[in-house]
């Protein structure tokens, strides 16, 4: 059960990141793009703010490509996790801890699923594995 509750939480979370990688780095799906997501960036002190856009934006689209095949899940969920903890600092810290107020907890949530697979890794279910 432990590993179909792990590609479980690999899909979830890969398909999320995923979708945010897309909107950022490649402007899909009513996404900024990496120079709308660069401008954002540069407010938040970010230098320069364009190279962080792609770093950012390709951080979360091969990562959650990364999460839903399972491979180099540890060293993904990592990255990952450094992403949303940048973003809980720089964006979410100040407005507390409730999603209605502008505040952490949707990036609470990610950060122990991405605890949570870098400590188990993939499991059974994953493309290394090959089942």
């Amino acid at each position: 059960m432990v590993d179909k509750g792990l590609l479980i939480l690999r899909m979830g979370l890969g398909i999320m990141f995923l979708a945010h990688g897309l909107q950022i780095a490649w402007g899909k799906f009513g996404g900024p793009g990496p120079q709308g997501f660069s401008e954002s960036l540069a407010t938040l002190g970010f230098n320069p703010p364009l190279v962080w856009a792609y770093i950012g934006g390709y951080t979360l689209l091969l990562g959650g490509v990364f999460l839903i095949l399972g491979i180099f899940t540890r060293i993904s969920s990592f990255f990952l996790l450094i992403f949303i903890v940048v973003a809980a600092i720089k964006v979410h810290l100040s407005k507390g801890f409730f999603i209605t107020n502008g505040g952490y907890e949707y990036n609470f949530v990610i950060t122990v699923c991405c605890l949570a697979l870098m400590v188990m890794g993939a499991g059974k279910y994953s493309l290394l594995n090959k089942f």
